[in-house]
């Protein structure tokens, strides 16, 4: 791994954890069409990195709201606080468990099959249609929300479905205010990378070479700040109704993928 090759993939791995056109998908589709598969995406320790780098940006974007969450789980009182505490808990067990117990199972649908990739961002295409054509409205994530939304980012879990596009589509056609979708989408996601790079880092062989030392700072900085541009965009474009812009371009790369993955 490479300086250049480490920035590049910082910046799509930043650009797209936020922005709803799938950051695992696109990465998966880089393996296919380069035919590498000792891309540095297949790094654990790069990816864990990359991973950390988009988390703490969402923290930095989200410090109050990060701050109140934490707040209301040890308060133990009955208030907003907690309420929001407990909505973001709830949020993560469905995708929790299938991380936990069927992570193994979960790693063989990422080998570079474009064809699939291809599928799932078509099916990203849909929810951010009809997402974009929903209704604003000013309504809160209830505790039912929450558990849906989950199952939304559980779902994700497969490489073409947008993380982001498929909760904050979700939350939107639940008839939640756009801009708190966009909020609890990238609150509920910190919790759940926070745990996997922890499950990680007991159960599995990290290691990290001193010449990959430079490139793995190269990497984290371009993700980070990345992530915090893409962060601060989608929040703007969610409350705009631009996501059939992001719903066209994962139709045509789609398309693109499942063409080349027959051809």
């Amino acid at each position: 791994m490479n300086s250049i090759e480490a920035v590049v993939l910082g910046i799509i791995q930043g650009l797209t954890e936020f922005l709803p056109v799938s950051s695992s998908g696109h990465l998966e589709l880089a393996k296919a069409i380069l035919g590498d598969t000792s891309l540095p995406e297949e790094s654990l320790t790069f990816t864990i990195v990359l991973h950390f780098a988009t988390a703490l940006s969402t923290m930095v974007i989200f410090r109050d709201e990060v701050f109140q969450i934490i707040k209301g789980l040890f308060q133990f009182k009955w208030n907003d606080e907690f309420k929001f505490s407990l909505k973001i808990i709830i949020s993560m067990i469905p995708a929790g468990i299938v991380g936990l117990f069927f992570g193994e199972q979960l790693e063989t649908l990422y080998g570079g099959n474009s064809a699939f990739v291809g599928s799932m961002l078509l099916v990203t295409a849909i929810l951010l249609l009809f997402a974009d054509k929903a209704k604003n409205t000013n309504k809160e994530v209830s505790y039912s929300n929450a558990l849906v939304i989950g199952i939304a980012q559980f779902i994700a879990l497969l490489p073409g479905i947008s993380r982001s596009g498929a909760t904050i589509s979700t939350t939107v056609l639940l008839g939640v205010d756009r801009t708190k979708a966009a909020r609890f989408s990238f609150l509920m996601a910190v919790p759940l990378i926070f745990g996997a790079i922890a499950k990680n880092f007991l159960f599995e062989d990290i290691s990290l070479q001193s010449s990959e030392i430079l490139p793995m700072s190269l990497g984290f900085i371009a993700s980070f700040v990345s992530g915090l541009l893409a962060c601060r965009w989608m929040i703007a474009l969610v409350q705009k109704s631009k996501l059939a812009y992001f719903s066209i371009y994962c139709a045509i790369v789609g398309v693109i993928a499942i063409v080349v993955s027959f051809v």
